[in-house]
């Protein structure tokens, strides 16, 4: 397995990243990490309050040194990456190098009725149909540099945890 002994979740905020990091973390008996927890952890503030203090690029950098970090660790981990964490060349080119990528996907439908009710997401203020759409128009290709791709829409949980352990162990 060489190096790549870590799982990294991306994808669109909504497709499930937390659940099923936490799935398979329990699944393969070992731990998982999520980024957006790591980074407030890190800053000692909320990501809404990053945004609103610092701004989206202060939010960025910050994300990229957490990843960084996490993927130097030698440990296996499952990481859930925020939905903004493929926006940089470099976060990619990592998670290749250290991981085995894999991009959850869910149709926009999917995806509103998940964040609908979520206060602490700051890119979805206003009208929030209106914004997954804008956002998941300008980032349509940026999860495809991913091992596997799987479309979460009509999946439990543990059949989305068991498609990936299953080709984790046989990467």
């Amino acid at each position: 397995m060489g190096n790549r002994n870590k799982i990294i979740l991306i994808g669109f905020m909504g497709t499930g990243k937390s659940s099923v990091a936490s799935g398979l973390a329990r699944e393969l008996g070992i731990t998982h990490v999520d980024m957006d927890a790591e980074i407030v952890k890190v800053a000692g503030k909320s990501i809404p309050d990053i945004f609103a203090e610092q701004g989206e690029a202060a939010f960025r950098t910050l994300e990229s040194s957490v990843l960084e970090s996490l993927l130097q660790n030698d440990e296996s981990i499952v990481i859930a990456t925020g939905g903004g964490a493929v926006l940089k060349q470099s976060n990619c080119q990592l998670m290749l190098e250290h991981g085995f990528v894999v991009a959850l996907t869910a149709s926009e439908q999917v995806i509103v009725s998940r964040v609908q009710q979520d206060q602490g997401r700051p890119l979805l203020q206003g009208d929030v149909a209106e914004r997954v759409r804008t956002l998941m128009q300008t980032r349509t290709k940026a999860y495809d540099f991913a091992h596997m791709s799987i479309d979460t829409s009509a999946l439990s949980v543990d059949q989305i945890v068991s498609e990936i352990s299953n080709a984790w162990r046989n990467q």
